[in-house]
């Protein structure tokens, strides 16, 4: 074809060229859902070591399981509802209502009447519009805000989020069982980890509950919850283990001599994410994995960790850590020192969709809160649910959230 031919073809044709026209920003909302489940108190409920517990006064004591007759429970939760002025919206949710009062009262004002199309351009802007925006609380905000976009964009091109970043790079996701709540008592933990082992669940997280506060003794236990474990699973399932910044770097390393020869995949965030040089001391100091990271805020935070040799598994949150666009930089980041991320999956849509389009080799898994899952996504048509320890990728567009209003007894906008 010659080239005036060419032009003439191409002029014939705009759609195929044409940009999406701006699409601006007309409401900002956030829905409070409410209803009610069947729950049975009194089970599922084991503590994990928290920072606070050096202190006697703060310290909770031993825990057992107590079932009692099954109840009903209020549930409650808050999504975000993003509307454009010309009839698109997008859903994302739930969000954390620390993030809700964020986005009311200070991203609201500022992302009305811009472009929901253009992404990239109105999560710079946002994070550049308000001085605390590099972490905590307004980071949180911003990364709701962003999921939500990511979710309108999937709806106007009618496509799974994971499309538009690039994948799929598999036909589902595995997810590691996280084990919060379970009992730590060596019998019942015994059983636990092997029903989880017969679910399919090759790869299993537990939340250690005693710290420095605890002596000796709690080391012990720690130490004999690990070999109970390894033990009920054998040598086929990986063992991973969660102390929440409970830990000292003493106390972290006296473990891990302990329980090497256990193999555990990794240690997670043993100290407050400040603490870098202890990281970096703990990973010279065990052949034990170093994870950390879902109180990272943003792909900086990540680079200083990754570059000081303090971790090799990075757990950024998308819910936290500015959104799935910051996710996927870190992804990026991550893939130059053949560290892996395995985002922390308090919630899994954003997350799944990341892991969905990266490599394998950088996003193998995602991690699934198996006890908070029972009621974290209730007002959810279609919940991810694993089969084998395994997510099908969603085909519907955006995150494909759609609400089963049987189950919503009440919704209410959410104001300040």
């Amino acid at each position: 074809m010659e080239r005036r031919q060419f032009l003439s073809a191409l002029a014939a044709a705009p759609a195929l060229v044409a940009a999406p026209a701006a699409s601006k920003i007309s409401a900002v909302e956030m829905w409070r859902l409410a209803g009610r489940r069947m729950v049975t108190p009194g089970q599922d409920g084991q503590y994990q070591v928290q920072p606070t517990h050096i202190y006697d006064a703060l310290r909770p004591k031993p825990y057992k399981d107590t079932p009692q007759a099954q109840r009903e429970s209020a549930v409650n939760a808050i999504y975000l509802n993003i509307k454009t002025a010309d009839g698109l919206e997008g859903w994302y949710g739930p969000v954390d209502q620390e993030a809700a009062l964020v986005i009311e009262t200070q991203i609201k004002p500022f992302v009305m009447g811009k472009d929901a199309l253009a992404g990239e351009a109105l999560w710079d802007q946002m994070w550049r519009s308000n001085r605390h925006a590099r972490a905590g609380l307004y980071l949180m905000g911003i990364s709701a805000v962003d999921n939500c976009l990511w979710d309108l964009r999937g709806r106007y091109y009618k496509t799974p989020v994971y499309r538009l970043l690039g994948g799929p790079t598999r036909a589902d996701v595995e997810v590691y069982g996280s084990c919060l709540g379970f009992s730590l008592e060596l019998e019942p933990a015994f059983r636990k980890a092997q029903e989880l082992k017969a679910a399919g669940y090759r790869h299993q997280k537990w939340f250690l509950a005693y710290g420095p506060g605890d002596g000796d003794e709690g080391l012990e236990k720690n130490v004999a919850l690990v070999r109970t474990l390894r033990e009920a699973v054998g040598e086929n399932v990986e063992l991973m283990f969660d102390v929440y910044s409970g830990w000292s770097l003493d106390y972290a390393i006296a473990w891990a001599k302990q329980v090497e020869k256990y193999h555990p995949r990794w240690l997670e965030e043993a100290f407050n994410p400040d603490k870098l040089e202890s990281f970096v001391a703990l990973h010279k100091a065990t052949s034990i994995p170093i994870a950390s990271g879902e109180h990272f805020y943003g792909r900086w935070e990540t680079k200083r960790y990754l570059e000081s040799g303090a971790i090799s598994v990075v757990q950024a949150d998308p819910e936290w850590c500015g959104g799935l666009s910051e996710l996927v930089k870190i992804c990026g980041i991550a893939s130059l020192y053949d560290a892996q991320v395995l985002p922390h999956g308090h919630s899994i849509h954003a997350a799944l969709h990341v892991i969905a389009s990266q490599s394998p080799a950088v996003c193998p898994r995602a991690e699934y809160l198996i006890t908070k899952m029972r009621s974290y996504y209730w007002f959810e048509k279609n919940q991810m649910t694993p089969v084998q320890a395994r997510i099908a990728l969603p085909d519907g567009p955006g995150f494909g959230i759609e609400f089963d209003e049987a189950k919503v007894e009440k919704k209410t906008l959410f104001k300040v």
